[in-house]
């Protein structure tokens, strides 16, 4: 049976969620958008599962727009400012370590509207470098993106602080909250951030529905990637995926409601994770902030192990050589070589990823798996075993 230690780069549908959607595929199937009774009762469940993703992420109802996904509401965002950007005003600051749907929405925006990508550089522990986001600035910045917390090594921003230097040089301020939501408190509204995306599948909830938030003003400004019959607010049109929807919404509740105790358990099991593969693996690094961290999130280099053939060694165990979003890619990851890592290094890291199903005996198990896999890689190569115990077995 497989351990699962991948939940960054998705997670189970939630049994709460899954009972919420199942009435949508059945009874409550009828369009939203219909006018007649049944459209309309289940476009007012679509409103509360909007005003429930709303409330996890700390903002208003009116802000959020349903889409297929953060990498959809990334490029409707990245992509939509660009277009109505000023001709003297179309610089994109990101952070160097922002995920791939970020840097690939900013790089195409700046390519069709004449506009140029700056990166705004990372400390070693992956924490954006704000003194490097405040030189960087200027007054041809129309828009800074900085994501509240990393995808691969769970290094979380100081948003507030980097939304008010995007707004002192006059810029918008877009925040991808993907990985953050759900895991640690998120408020938008309080942060000031103008733009944000997140996705349901993250949250234990279903795939292929995400969310944008903009306040009205920003919406009325963006143009659409889709067009058709002007559903959500005319930014995404196409018939309402009120199941997903819902399931999102309720995924959202469960993760506003538990925020507190998930976030206990993932992190003293991530710290039990972290401790015994320290103690039984010579060669540890640790890529990624020791505190400021997602608490679910651990990434690891072992030295002189392949990252790919030690993954390839522990079959039972579903871990990560980097973003499951990037697809299969011989590059080293684009966040570790941000962080100062060189390219062999990065090679030889993998990102272990808790989630709300995780137990303690799973940690042992895993412990006991990563040993023997990384003992197994690098004896190949001729060195000696993974840690004492490895050691004293050959």
């Amino acid at each position: 049976m497989t351990i699962y230690f991948d939940h960054n780069a998705t997670t189970p549908v939630d049994p709460r969620v899954l009972a919420a959607m199942l009435p949508l595929f059945s009874e409550q199937f009828a369009n939203a958008s219909s006018g007649h009774a049944a459209g309309r009762a289940v476009a007012r469940l679509v409103e509360q599962a909007r005003e429930q993703v709303a409330t996890l992420v700390g903002t208003s109802r009116r802000t959020v727009v349903f889409t297929s996904g953060a990498t959809e509401a990334a490029n409707l965002a990245i992509r939509g400012v660009l277009a109505g950007a000023e001709p003297g005003r179309r610089r994109v600051l990101v952070a160097a370590t922002e995920h791939k749907a970020v840097l690939a929405a900013a790089a195409e925006a700046a390519r069709t509207h004449q506009g140029t990508v700056g990166f705004v550089r990372v400390l070693p522990d992956g924490t954006p470098d704000l003194g490097h986001l405040a030189a960087s600035l200027s007054d041809d910045v129309v828009l800074v993106a900085v994501m509240a917390a990393n995808s691969e090594t769970g290094a979380i921003a100081d948003v507030r602080r980097a939304c008010q230097l995007a707004h002192g040089a006059g810029a918008l301020f877009f925040c991808d909250v993907t990985q953050a939501a759900g895991k640690i408190p998120v408020a938008l509204d309080a942060w000031g951030a103008d733009l944000a995306v997140l996705s349901a599948h993250k949250i234990y909830g279903p795939k292929g529905v995400g969310a944008l938030v903009a306040s009205r003003r920003l919406q009325s400004r963006l143009p659409p990637l889709i067009v058709g019959g002007g559903q959500e607010r005319g930014l995404r049109s196409g018939t309402t995926n009120s199941a997903g929807i819902v399931g999102f919404g309720q995924a959202a509740a469960i993760a506003a409601a538990e925020l507190g105790t998930d976030a206990d358990r993932l992190r003293q099991l991530t710290t039990l994770l972290h401790h015994l593969l320290a103690e039984k693996i010579d060669g540890i690094e640790l890529n990624g902030p020791a505190v400021t961290r997602l608490p679910n999130t651990l990434n690891l280099r072992f030295a002189g192990a392949d990252a790919d053939a030690v993954m390839t060694s522990m079959p039972q165990l579903a871990v990560s050589a980097g973003s499951a979003c990037t697809g299969p890619s011989s590059e080293p990851s684009h966040v570790l070589t941000a962080m100062g890592r060189t390219p062999a290094a990065a090679s030889e890291s993998l990102r272990f990823s808790l989630g709300r199903p995780t137990t303690e005996q799973e940690v042992h198990a895993a412990v006991g798996h990563v040993v023997s896999a990384v003992d197994h890689v690098r004896c190949l190569r001729g060195l000696r075993p993974a840690g004492p115990q490895a050691a004293a077995r050959a």
